[in-house]
């Protein structure tokens, strides 16, 4: 059995100001412990410096010493620049839907 803490916050910081933020969701389930890539943010100064590629790769190298055996990510298809990032580092889009059920507030 895989046991691992659910959510981890990576932060990225210049001497600064905090310039980037992904949270890492790990999942222990029956079939073995999954990832997920949540909420991946980059200040508008910073992108394009690396900031959300660093973040990621911290991210897959927890989720692989925790015993994931995959790591899932979301994605808008307009927003290119992450799109290439998430294929550049080896991340291969999913030919399924994915279908969310609405609580009305």
């Amino acid at each position: 059995m895989v046991t691992c803490d659910a959510n981890t916050v990576l932060v990225a910081r210049t001497s600064d100001a905090v310039v980037g933020t992904l949270t890492l969701v790990l999942l222990p389930l029956p079939s073995g412990a999954r990832a997920r890539i949540e909420d991946v943010v980059v200040d508008g100064a910073a992108r394009g410096q690396g900031v959300a590629g660093l973040l990621t790769q911290e991210a897959l190298r927890i989720a692989r010493e925790a015993g994931a055996r995959t790591v899932d990510l979301t994605s808008r298809p307009d927003r290119a620049a992450a799109n290439r990032l998430y294929e550049r580092l080896g991340f291969q889009a999913r030919k399924s839907r994915v279908y969310r059920f609405p609580f009305d507030d």
